[in-house]
C-alpha cells in the first residue's frame, strides 16, 4: 500500500482531510488504518474511515480523516496514522507467507484562521541562563526538524528529544560545564518542511 503524499494535512474550516493509498501489489489486499496520539498530546481529535478495506490489485482506496473534538482547536496539532496493507489469504497456497507493510505517517491539524507559515523554525525562541540552554515554542505552529543542533559558533552539539516541537512546548539541554559562549552564539537547527523534507541550515539568534 502506498500513500500518495509523506503526511496528512488537515484544515479544521474543512472538518476533515483526505489522502489516496494505492494497491501496488498483484493481488487484493486489505489495508488497515489506525490514529496514534502522541506522547505529549493524548486528546483524540479525529475519526478515520474506513479502518479497513479491501483494495483490489492496482486500485486506489480514498481515506477520510474526520474532525471529532468538541472543542476549538487554536493551534496546529499532530497525530500519526499507520497504514497497513495485509494481503488476502490464498487457500490454494496454504503455504506462502504473505508479507506486511506499515507505513506510519504524520498527520498535522491546522485551525481555520491559522495562516500557512513554510518556515515555523523562525518562531522558536533558544535563551541561555547559566549553563542550560532553553528552547520554547510560544508560537501556534508544529515545528518539525531534526535532533541535532549546534550551538555556534562554539561548537557545542545537543541532541533534541524527538523531532519536532509542539506549540507551547519547551525543551532544556545542559551545557558543558567549561563552556564559555560568545555574545553573538547563535543555534543552528536543521528544519523540515511541512512534508518532512530536510532544509537548508537555520542559524536562530541566542538570548543571554
Amino acid at each position: 500500500m502506498v500513500p500518495e503524499t509523506t503526511v496528512v494535512l488537515i484544515n479544521v474550516a474543512d472538518g476533515e482531510g483526505t489522502i489516496n493509498v494505492t494497491n501496488t501489489d498483484k493481488s487484493v489486499a486489505l489495508l488497515y488504518t489506525s490514529l496514534e496520539n502522541l506522547p505529549e498530546d493524548q486528546e483524540s481529535l479525529l475519526v478515520v474511515t474506513p479502518p479497513v478495506a479491501r483494495v483490489e490489485a492496482g486500485e486506489k482506496q480514498l481515506l477520510r480523516f474526520i474532525i471529532s473534538s468538541e472543542s476549538p482547536i487554536t493551534t496546529q496539532r499532530l497525530k500519526r496514522v499507520n497504514i497497513e496493507g495485509i494481503p488476502e489469504k490464498n487457500p490454494e497456497s496454504a503455504s506462502v507467507i504473505g508479507m506486511t507493510v506499515r507505513q506510519n505517517l504524520p498527520v498535522l491539524i491546522t485551525p481555520g484562521d491559522l495562516p500557512l507559515k513554510a518556515d515555523p523554525w523562525t518562531l522558536l525562541k533558544w535563551s541561555v541562563n547559566g549553563q542550560t540552554l532553553t528552547v520554547k515554542n510560544d508560537s501556534r505552529y508544529v515545528v518539525r526538524l531534526n535532533q541535532l543542533i549546534n550551538v555556534l559558533p562554539a561548537k557545542i552539539s545537543l541532541q533534541l528529544p524527538r523531532t519536532y516541537i509542539l506549540p507551547g512546548q519547551t525543551d532544556s539541554f545542559k551545557l558543558p560545564t567549561d563552556a564559555r559562549l560568545a555574545p553573538d552564539s547563535t543555534v543552528q537547527i536543521y528544519p523540515a518542511t511541512t512534508y518532512g523534507y530536510a532544509t537548508k541550515p537555520f542559524d536562530a539568534p541566542l538570548s543571554q
